[in-house]
């Protein structure tokens, strides 16, 4: 084995070991510090926001997306602020106490500027333990005040959903979350009473057609009405304007345009005072 110590005044050095010592602390600092490093860079994915926790105490500030340098010994817990949507069907109460299937969806996200507090108070699994019971909640809330008629007819969705979506407005917006929108996707009701409803309004349906023909008929009765009377009217104009001397007057005017023409003729003469000749004619 080479020995790398010399002596010096009656001691011996060990050159070689104090170097090799030396080399490992250098490589172990190396690696300590690179893997400091790494631990201090926070990588927070498009559509998200950072949330930090250092020795369980959640941190003030927001990370948006991107690279950022943390104190290495924090904990990074990323949240999703793109719009997501929670499919939810539950059995709703109609105000006639009926029992129906209904299935809606929400659009939310979390607020960017509240990360902290949907962290520190709702936590990451908000969406199972906080938002899918608010939500069916506010459906049988707003259902109950709605008949099972007026629920499956399309006029009345439009107002059972925004009555959720105040609800939901209501309850999650203080806390963090913004309520985009509540659709209503589908109302299944018992086929017996399916069946009551879909006749009820294919009944209002007929009574409407028979108004509608009712009116028709009237409008059209009131027409032949005003036709007849403007008929009437005109008839008493003529009649009241046509005399003896008229008439006279229009039958010489016409035997004079017969007596014009090169056809043959034969002219009978009229008996009476005022008897108009007859003009019978041939072609020539």
């Amino acid at each position: 084995m080479a020995d790398y110590g010399f002596s010096r005044g009656g001691k011996v050095v060990d050159v070689g070991g104090r170097s090799l010592m030396g080399g490992v602390a250098v490589i172990i600092g190396g690696l300590f510090l690179v893997i400091l490093v790494f631990a201090s860079i926070a990588q927070i994915d498009a559509g998200h926001v950072g949330v930090l926790t250092l020795f369980g105490k959640v941190q003030p500030n927001v990370l948006d997306a991107g690279i950022h340098f943390v104190n290495p010994l924090a904990v990074k817990h990323q949240l999703s602020v793109r719009t997501v949507e929670l499919k939810e069907s539950a059995s709703v109460p109609s105000s006639e106490g009926l029992m129906m299937e209904l299935d809606a969806s929400l659009l939310f996200r979390v607020n960017r500027d509240k990360a902290v507090s949907v962290y520190r108070e709702l936590g990451e699994r908000y969406v199972t333990n906080i938002l899918e019971p608010t939500f069916r909640s506010a459906m049988r809330e707003a259902t109950a005040s709605h008949t099972a008629n007026a629920l499956y007819s399309g006029e009345q969705r439009n107002k059972v959903g925004n009555e959720i979506f105040a609800q939901m407005e209501k309850e999650m917006a203080p806390r963090g979350i913004i309520i985009e929108r509540v659709l209503l996707r589908d109302v299944q009701m018992p086929p017996t009473l399916r069946n009551a409803i879909e006749a009820k309004q294919q009944a209002e349906q007929e009574s409407l057609a028979m108004s509608f023909r009712l009116q028709k008929e009237r409008q059209e009765a009131d027409r032949k009405r005003i036709e007849a009377e403007g008929i009437r009217d005109f008839q008493r104009t003529v009649a009241q304007g046509i005399n003896q001397q008229l008439l006279t007057w229009k039958g010489i005017e016409a035997t004079e345009k017969l007596a014009d023409s090169k056809n043959t003729k034969v002219v009978i003469i009229g008996s009476g005072k005022e008897g108009l000749p007859l003009i019978l004619g041939g072609g020539q």
